[in-house]
């Protein structure tokens, strides 16, 4: 059985403003690419952090069936919210620690609930560090974002 890999990351011009996410997802025998895919999208209105949310979502929500995955991120706001925040986000009734409402709730509930169906590790790598898969994450990233940024230019 190959092992399951989703390489995401978001990108934003102006925060907010035009944004895109990408994904590269790959299944590996070993150190053989066994089968990749490649997803992407974007906003016209958005945040560097709700980019790299849906670059997540998106991975875990184009899965057809339960699987075994690691998702790979360079954001460590992603890694650190879904493998430690969350859970007492949850406790509290979606509130931080300080009683204030969850920033991006909605993609924070979206992730937990995509991230239920499957058995998911999380690893965090450094983004713009010449990490091949996390480069062609964000150059995914950028391209989900161009039409937006067209757009906002009129």
């Amino acid at each position: 059985m190959a092992d399951l890999y989703a390489y995401t990351d978001g990108a934003c011009s102006g925060n907010p403003g035009p944004g895109g996410w990408g994904v590269l997802l790959r299944a590996m025998d070993g150190d053989t690419v066994v089968k990749e895919r490649e997803l992407k999208g974007g906003e016209a209105t958005t945040t560097n952090n709700q980019m790299e949310l849906m670059a997540a979502i998106s991975a875990l929500e184009s899965l057809s069936r339960p699987s075994t995955i690691t998702v790979v991120t360079d954001s460590a706001y992603v890694k650190n919210g879904v493998t430690g925040w969350i859970f007492g986000w949850k406790k509290n009734g979606w509130k931080t620690s300080a009683k204030k409402p969850v920033k991006n709730v909605d993609l924070w509930q979206r992730l937990d609930a995509a991230q239920a169906r499957h058995k998911v590790t999380w690893e965090w790598v450094k983004g713009h560090a010449g990490h091949p898969e996390n480069e062609r994450a964000d150059e995914l990233a950028r391209a989900g974002m161009a039409p937006f940024k067209k757009s906002a230019k009129g």
